[in-house]
């Protein structure tokens, strides 16, 4: 129940509430794939999957901060130019020990934002692979009225539901 609390408590941070609400505010016209709590969670369920199927044996709270905070860090990139994996490694950080997380557990969060951009990066730290994984995998390409415009390489998109 402690590690559940510690989500929770994620969930109810002022930080944390400020931003999803900025970002949303600040996404609500954009065309392309929103960076929402619907994605957050997306992605928290596709990571906890991938790891089940695995056997990887994460802890289920560690995948569901590392997805709720990957992308907070957008506002910023937006109003800033600053990359959104940078910032919300550092929001992350002030979060995470407001809500009860241990430093190594800090810096493996940390380490799999900073990589969920990149497969290389990523590929160096479970938790950051599945994170890029799932980030990646709760796209919904093929739905998507915007994807003749986005800048995703078509290799990149989901244009076929995956399991």
């Amino acid at each position: 129940m402690e590690n559940e609390n510690r989500i929770r408590k994620i969930q109810a941070h002022p930080l944390f509430r400020e931003l999803c609400e900025k970002l949303r505010e600040a996404e609500q016209n954009r065309i392309f794939c929103r960076h929402t709590m619907e994605h957050f969670l997306d992605v928290a369920r596709l990571m906890y999957i991938y790891s089940l199927e695995d056997g990887a044996n994460l802890p289920k709270d560690l995948i569901y901060a590392a997805a709720l905070l990957h992308d907070l860090g957008r506002l910023e990139q937006l109003t800033g130019g600053r990359p959104h994996e940078v910032a919300g490694a550092d929001v992350a950080e002030e979060i995470l020990r407001d809500c009860g997380f241990e430093a190594p557990e800090i810096r493996a969060v940390q380490a799999a934002i900073l990589a969920h951009r990149n497969p290389e990066s990523a590929g160096k730290d479970r938790l950051g692979s599945y994170l890029y994984r799932a980030d990646k995998g709760a796209r919904s390409c093929y739905l998507c009225s915007a994807r003749e415009l986005c800048n995703w390489p078509e290799e990149k998109k989901n244009l076929w539901i995956t399991y």
